[in-house]
């Protein structure tokens, strides 16, 4: 029998006191509003709920992702290292963990949506037809080509983010694994997805995301970091807690690829590499994979684990996971349990993800 099933018990964040300018934490400083697949956004106050009699100061949230978990910590008063091996979320983490305290202006939105003294035409070229319209992609190149002539990295940062939720929330079903547009352009009866929020216009997207990012960026005090990498890369540090929300495999072998999710986005980040980038047998044009990802492998996702925790050994560590998932709860009890004294296990109400046709439960798994 496992220890420490716990009921989560909702809490609410208390407002702390504030620095000059933006204040320290916390619903002053909302996450902003995201669609990112397996995005732990809706379970931050749980997390919180069940990490926080857990003593700590310094903190690596190795898989990042949309920076939900990152920005809670930090929110917390927490000093976060936010990691992720994608270049568009590591750009996510800049505007969101990393930066204290740089804005969009009106004038720095106005310029990335208005400019147009010059631009690239790469996505024209090479997306027509596969996941916005003709105008639609001219829009974007114009607008990466001005997000790069903006000459600070904060303000660079801010405004992919911008442009990244911008991109997700005009595709049917927030990914970009196929090529169907027509999804969007069909005019058929619908039983999912909104067709008024893929026909309203990038330059609104904009301007709504930039000032939800606006609202998220505050100091809590300490030197937030972010890092693009492997996290078994990482230079070893001694982080009091380490958070693992790694890529997810189901019970049935099915592996979770957010490359192939969102390739166009980490496209987007290598703008002038991205042709090279490309796998061109697939009509969506995904990003090659050169390296296949262990953590999508039902074969190497157990070694990959056993490598994770035993370099992190030293620090608490919390396992973010799903109660179907390979290897098993069980299995990852039996894993941490070679480092630690201490295992505790901790399932949520029920949670449905998004595209999730099965019932599971969000898990925590901790080591101490």
């Amino acid at each position: 029998m496992m220890k420490g099933f716990a009921t989560p018990v909702q809490t609410f964040f208390i407002p702390l006191v504030t620095t000059q300018g933006r204040s320290v934490y916390d619903e002053t400083n909302p996450f902003p509003s995201t669609r990112y697949q397996g995005s732990k956004n809706k379970l931050t106050n749980w997390i919180w709920d069940n990490i926080s009699d857990l003593h700590f100061h310094t903190a690596l949230d190795a898989f990042g992702g949309t920076g939900a978990v990152s920005h809670l910590l930090k929110r917390k008063g927490k000093c976060v290292c936010y990691n992720d091996v994608l270049k568009f979320n590591y750009w996510i983490g800049k505007a969101l963990i990393e930066n204290d305290e740089v804005l969009l202006s009106d004038d720095d939105i106005d310029f990335v949506v208005s400019n147009d003294t010059g631009h690239y035409k790469f996505i024209q070229k090479k997306f027509g037809g596969i996941f916005y319209t003709d105008s639609e992609n001219a829009w974007l190149d114009r607008i990466i080509f001005n997000i790069h002539q903006m000459g600070d990295e904060y303000k660079q940062a801010m405004a992919f983010f911008a442009l990244f939720q911008s991109c997700i929330i005009k595709r049917p079903y927030n990914l970009f694994h196929r090529a169907n547009l027509y999804l969007r352009l069909s005019d058929v009866p619908r039983s999912f997805g909104n067709k008024t929020s893929w026909d309203r216009s990038f330059t609104d997207y904009f301007k709504l995301f930039a000032q939800e990012a606006n609202e998220a960026v505050f100091s809590n005090g300490h030197q937030c970091r972010v890092r693009n990498a492997d996290a078994l890369d990482l230079d070893t540090e001694d982080f009091d807690l380490v958070y693992l929300d790694t890529p997810y495999i189901s019970d049935k072998g099915m592996g979770t690829d957010y490359l192939d999710f969102y390739h166009f986005l980490e496209g987007i980040a290598h703008y002038g590499q991205w042709e090279s980038m490309i796998c061109e047998r697939h009509k969506h044009k995904p990003i090659r994979n050169f390296i296949p990802s262990p953590w999508t492998d039902k074969e190497h996702i157990v070694a990959e684990f056993e490598k994770m925790v035993k370099k992190f050994h030293k620090s608490k560590i919390i396992i973010s996971y799903r109660s179907n998932g390979i290897p098993s709860v069980e299995q990852l009890c039996a894993l941490l349990r070679k480092y630690k004294n201490e295992v505790r296990v901790i399932y949520s109400r029920d949670y449905k993800y998004v595209l999730s046709h099965s019932d599971v439960k969000e898990v925590l798994v901790i080591g101490v």
